[in-house]
């Protein structure tokens, strides 16, 4: 069964960012720098480890299982979002934000991030560094640097379930 969303007139690429799997659906070299369209496939346990932020906008929608989301708004505090299959989950460029897969079974999902070059590039450089595991976690940061993505440390206490 198929599951993308949208059709892909090209071959399409995977990385391995850590444990994650992502597919690229539309590049920032198709999209002319606009977008930076994957699938996420995200086994229980996975996603990044550490709130961070970027100016980039971002919306998922999952399509399979269930992603954890956490975010942090104007007021300071972090909230908690369960997205289950078919669900929506947008993040404001800015905002304080990660993404984790809390469940036991493997979640896939369709991202959108725009703009799409820092993301995409950040997944590049990431995938590039250590292709059969997690990075080194002072390579990530100075990767993160260079493409416009603050690292912020770990989920605080939240408001919510």
């Amino acid at each position: 069964m198929d599951m993308l969303p949208v059709e892909t007139p090209h071959a399409t690429e995977t990385l391995r960012v850590g444990g994650d799997e992502i597919t690229v659906l539309a590049g920032t070299a198709e999209t002319d720098g606009d977008l930076f369209a994957i699938e996420l496939r995200m086994p229980p346990g996975g996603g990044p480890p550490v709130m961070h932020r970027h100016a980039p906008s971002e919306v998922y929608r999952v399509l399979v299982g269930q992603l954890t989301f956490y975010d942090t708004g104007a007021d300071g505090r972090t909230r908690r979002r369960v997205a289950g299959t078919g669900e929506t989950v947008t993040l404001a460029g800015d905002t304080p934000h990660t993404i984790r897969n809390e469940s036991a079974q493997e979640a896939v999902a369709f991202g959108v991030h725009a703009p799409g070059g820092p993301m995409e590039g950040f997944c590049r450089a990431a995938a590039a560094l250590a292709p059969d595991g997690p990075p080194v976690m002072d390579e990530v940061l100075a990767i993160a640097e260079r493409h416009g993505i603050e690292l912020l440390g770990p989920v605080p206490a939240t408001d919510g379930p």
